[in-house]
């Protein structure tokens, strides 16, 4: 069942019922308990996927294509770098 929110224009309250979808939108306010509230419409409700089977059925990775391996990039040290000849005395 939605949540609904809605608010009195006669006293500001605002507030949230939990009703069914083929409930009567409420026209009483509970705190003035004048008649006049309006409901607003909300933003909806996101998704909640539950269980194993949506990512194994829906996303699985083709087979066949081995998975890409990140090696190590090589460095080359320049010949008139003073690092490569720190070690070495002449």
């Amino acid at each position: 069942m939605p949540t609904y929110d809605y608010v009195c224009p006669k006293c500001g309250f605002e507030f949230e019922a939990f009703q069914s979808m083929s409930d009567k939108p409420l026209t009483k306010c509970p705190s003035c308990k004048k008649t006049g509230v309006k409901r607003l419409i909300g933003p909806g409700a996101g998704f909640v996927f539950k269980g194993t089977g949506f990512y194994e059925t829906d996303f699985k990775t083709k087979k066949g294509k081995p998975p890409v391996e990140s090696a190590p990039k090589e460095t080359k040290a320049c010949e008139n770098c003073a690092c490569k000849n720190a070690g070495e005395s002449k």
